[in-house]
């Protein structure tokens, strides 16, 4: 008997715990929903010049740094573990052995205790810092005269240098997007002492274009796209009459993050369990004994933020099922 609860053990994809007397130990399953989110992350860096873009170039920018995530996938996958909440015992004799292996290879019985179902994994991309660095970025220093005067010499002129203001620099970075375009003009038009045809055309505007642009970044700022992969689970309680939790939080400072989160946006996971029809009338006779198992329940799975529904399936839930009891012989 010790070697056939030896070979048990090793052969069960679900394991069981042996009793003193001959019996095992045995968990119902219940199921665990897996989530695995993809999140777009679009980081803005405002321009160190923002607040002078309507003055000196007549166009509204954004003066503020932000971040915001859009859900752009989420995988679904059920899991079975043991319910360390519903543990049975039952005493299996050698006409019921067989059997029992038979039910618990088909799922109808859930082990192993104590196991873990998977390991959640958080990825996060590194913050990315604003880099404003360019060619001819306006100097930080200027001269600048004053005029003293004195009673013996009268008027005299002194020179300094000193530290440029934001607005000068941003006059001064205007003053050269403005002569970009002027010299791009001119170029399209034929008006320049120098001929530019094909090839050459091409390049000399597209490198005037790109330094346009970056030039407007200092007014404008800039955005970069990055992606978030999380995982959450979520175990359904039988215990409870509303089957709505809330699954995961998007949240603008973190992203993707735990439901616990209170400072993201929830997004919500409804179960609907599909009705369960009625089993024929029948009896465990004297000569047999019962192993408890559990029927799932088909549930319809919908998750949906504040927007509207984000997708909707059907799952099967071993807790919200039902329990039953598979007779067998006595030894």
């Amino acid at each position: 008997m010790k070697k056939f609860f030896a070979a048990l053990s090793l052969t069960l994809a679900f394991g069981l715990v042996a009793m003193a007397q001959g019996g095992v130990v045995y968990s119902l399953p219940q199921t665990a929903l897996e989530f695995t989110v993809e999140a777009s992350r679009e980081t803005f860096h405002a321009g160190p010049f923002a607040r002078y873009a309507g003055k000196y170039l007549g166009v509204e920018a954004r003066s503020e740094d932000g971040a915001t995530y859009a859900i752009s996938s989420i995988k679904v996958r059920t899991l079975v573990e043991p319910d360390l909440g519903a543990r049975h015992s039952v005493v299996l004799g050698s006409a019921a052995s067989q059997t029992f292996l038979q039910l618990t290879n088909l799922g109808l019985v859930a082990g192993p205790e104590g196991s873990c179902s998977v390991e959640a994994g958080w990825k996060y991309p590194s913050r990315s810092e604003a880099d404003f660095v360019l060619r001819g970025l306006p100097a930080n220093l200027t001269s600048s005269q004053s005029t003293l005067y004195t009673q013996d010499m009268g008027m005299v002129r002194q020179s300094a240098v000193v530290e440029k203001s934001d607005e000068m620099k941003a006059a001064e970075v205007a003053a050269r997007i403005f002569e970009i375009r002027e010299n791009r003009y001119k170029i399209l038009v034929g008006d320049t002492d120098a001929t530019y045809s094909g090839e050459a055309m091409k390049a000399t505007i597209d490198a005037l274009d790109k330094l346009e642009a970056d030039y407007l970044t200092l007014f404008t700022g800039y955005s970069e796209k990055s992606s978030q992969t999380a995982t959450f689970e979520v175990v359904p309680d039988p215990s409870r009459k509303n089957q709505t939790y809330v699954a995961f939080r998007v949240s603008d400072a973190g992203g993707l993050v735990s439901a616990d989160d209170i400072d993201g946006k929830p997004v919500y996971m409804e179960l609907v369990p599909e009705p369960l029809a009625a089993p024929l009338e029948g009896s465990v006779t004297s000569r047999s004994q019962g192993i408890h198992y559990r029927i799932p329940a088909v549930c319809i799975l919908t998750l949906r933020d504040m927007q509207g529904t984000l997708l909707t399936m059907r799952v099967p839930v071993y807790q919200l099922g039902e329990e039953s009891v598979y007779p067998i012989l006595k030894k």
